[in-house]
């Protein structure tokens, strides 16, 4: 493993190290295991299969955050480099970890990376009512809000972070 890509921290509460590093094909099971672990309480099960398409066809670049051996977290970047846009993606923690710091840490670090790029003004998030504050405290400003977006009941929130020169 390439040492350049991982990074190693020890989120708040839970007092051992854990691991970020790039997403790998073998991650697919257990990421989807993830996704059940938050369905229904932050994903509508229908779209599991866009999860799915989004991780055969559409990653640029994804993050999993690994903790004592099992995949506890995950988030991606898509980019959109003509609008100066990144964009977080697919964000995932599993259930137990939640408020424990991982979140932020996959944050702050796909922020670091874009921000590394030197290209990108701007990134956007689109998450739904139930995650939004999360990402306020990030820096994150709702731009819009659109009811049912993801399914019934699942509302699209649209956010962007400016970032500065």
């Amino acid at each position: 493993m390439n040492l350049k890509n991982v990074l190693f921290f020890e989120a708040k509460h839970i007092g051992k190290p854990g691991m970020i590093r790039e997403f790998h094909v073998k991650d697919t099971t257990p990421l989807l295991e993830l996704f059940d672990a938050n369905t229904p309480k932050y994903f509508h099960p229908e779209e599991k299969e866009d999860l799915k398409h989004y991780l055969e066809n559409e990653v640029e670049n994804y993050f999993v955050y690994t903790f004592e051996n099992g995949l506890v977290a995950a988030g991606g970047i898509n980019y959109k480099p003509e609008e100066h846009t990144a964009i977080l993606s697919w964000d995932i923690v599993h259930p137990e970890f939640q408020g424990k710091g991982i979140g932020s840490e996959l944050v702050k670090h796909r922020l670091h990376f874009i921000a590394q790029q030197r290209i990108y003004s701007r990134c956007i998030v689109r998450t739904s009512q139930l995650v939004y504050p999360f990402y306020l405290k990030h820096n994150f400003k709702l731009i819009s809000k659109h009811p049912d977006f993801w399914a019934k009941g699942y509302d699209m929130y649209y956010m962007k972070l400016i970032f500065e020169s």
